[in-house]
């Protein structure tokens, strides 16, 4: 069996108190220990938020949870609504000596746009080219997510998938 040690602490009670209110905090003094006995901690945390999944398994891509996409030679919004969302693909395309291809992923509010990455191929030679992209994005209301490619021979093809809520509440696969 430990030992018991009372700790007599003014500001660490007042901390109790206001951090864990239902553990005292309202009610009149009471005393903090510490103990030499080993008792174990279990962080249910996971499991009281809702979720048993592990945060980096909770950005899986899954057939029900993804939307597709494909821009070439296009301006195309990807995603308006909000939340966070990891998105992945690839940029593919040839490029012609004296032509510049570019695929451009922005972020709009609907007024100015910011360029998030810009994938750029401008070639000496007629080249073909590959370019993965993974990230992860946060769109509040009113902003979205613009894919842009300038040409027909430069082409992003990919998927979306919100990975969490507006208010950041994780969402399974």
């Amino acid at each position: 069996m430990g030992q018991e040690f009372f700790i007599n602490s003014d500001q660490l009670e007042q901390k109790v108190r206001n951090l864990l209110p239902s553990q005292g905090g309202a009610g009149a003094g009471f005393d903090l220990s510490a103990s030499t006995q080993i008792i174990p901690v279990i962080d249910l945390t996971e499991s009281a938020e809702g979720s048993n999944l592990r945060q980096d398994l909770q950005t899986s891509l899954s057939f029900k949870s993804i939307t597709s996409f494909s821009v070439a030679n296009a301006t195309t919004t990807i995603i308006n609504n909000t939340g966070y969302y990891r998105v992945k693909g690839i940029v593919y395309g040839r490029a012609v000596s004296g032509t510049n291809r570019t695929v451009t992923f922005q972020l709009s509010d609907g007024a100015t746009t910011k360029n998030l990455f810009v994938i750029d191929w401008n070639a000496v030679t007629a080249t073909s080219f590959v370019q993965e992209f993974d990230f992860n994005v946060f769109i509040p209301a009113g902003d979205s997510l613009i894919v842009i490619s300038n040409d027909g021979f430069i082409v992003a093809n990919g998927s979306t998938r919100q990975i969490a809520n507006i208010d950041g509440e994780l969402t399974n696969p």
